[in-house]
């Protein structure tokens, strides 16, 4: 990926983002889907603390969500606009563009980090204001880990969308495994709660290491005693985040070649009548 790509990419995806938050409709639903929900949850909750720790439900609850704003809009948001633009015919364009492939990539992981930003700031602001949550106790690691958090879930999220011929489809086959993952990654209970297995299970995703390296960022140090090694293992968190960053990095480009390779003007005409005709 050469340099021009990159710049082209970054000035591509600010100004998606710009667009994004200049739009009316896209600002109220990102505030009612996140402050909304998160203020409701606070108040259901409230300052119930988790069984064994000194820490808040509200306190614990404020690291998950974060965990999963990140993996949620990677493993959501790209695939289904990936989908999208398949389906409308941007990837069949961006084949005769020269680097048009990795400027797309590095287009889309910009306008993601920047969304994801912006929600992290207003469940922080959320969680300080309404929750009486305490400030970050470790700043610099709460930064690295939602950045590291996002290259590890960007290329994966690209990867998955070109599996999918629509954005229905994708939103469709992702609900339920994202879902069990938020279940049993720690980012709802503390995973000493879960069994054994399912605590091996948890470990393999991001899910679980975003949370587990944003909960250090959050929580007092003695709430670590409650995490399956009795410590926040941050070490592990940066190398397993790195390396599924690198993975999706070496798939995700050659999937989308192979994705852009097999669309034809044809091909794309014949969604677009199939989509006007449903």
């Amino acid at each position: 990926m050469n340099r021009k790509a990159v710049r082209i990419g970054i000035r591509r995806g600010w100004i998606e983002h710009t667009y994004l938050i200049k739009d009316p409709k896209e600002l109220i639903g990102t505030l009612v889907s996140t402050v909304g929900f998160f203020t409701a949850m606070i108040l259901w909750i409230g300052d119930t603390p988790i069984e064994g720790t000194n820490v808040t439900a509200t306190t614990y609850m404020t690291a998950g969500l974060l965990a999963f704003v990140v993996f949620g809009t990677g493993l959501f948001t790209l695939p289904t606009a990936l989908a999208t633009d398949r389906e409308d015919g941007t990837l069949l364009r961006l084949r005769g563009l020269p680097g048009g492939i990795p400027a797309y990539l590095v287009g889309r992981a910009t306008t993601l980090l920047c969304q994801i930003a912006v929600q992290s700031v207003l469940i922080m602001a959320t969680a300080l204001v309404v929750g009486g949550v305490g400030a970050p106790r470790d700043w610099l690691t709460l930064v690295w880990v939602l950045v590291l958090g996002t290259v590890a879930v960007v290329p994966l999220g690209a990867a998955i969308g070109c599996m999918f011929p629509n954005p229905k489809a994708a939103a469709g086959v992702l609900v339920l495994p994202a879902m069990g993952l938020m279940a049993v990654s720690g980012v709802l209970v503390p995973t000493s709660y879960l069994p054994e297995i399912v605590r091996a299970i948890a470990q393999v995703f991001p899910l679980y290491w975003q949370g587990l390296g944003l909960r250090a960022a959050l929580l007092p140090e003695s709430a670590a005693a409650a995490e399956i090694a009795g410590s926040w293992r941050l070490p592990q968190v940066a190398g397993v985040l790195a390396a599924w960053g690198i993975a999706g990095m070496l798939i995700a480009p050659s999937l989308i070649r192979r994705v852009t390779r097999r669309e034809s003007g044809s091909r794309l005409a014949e969604r677009q009548l199939a989509a006007a005709g449903n």
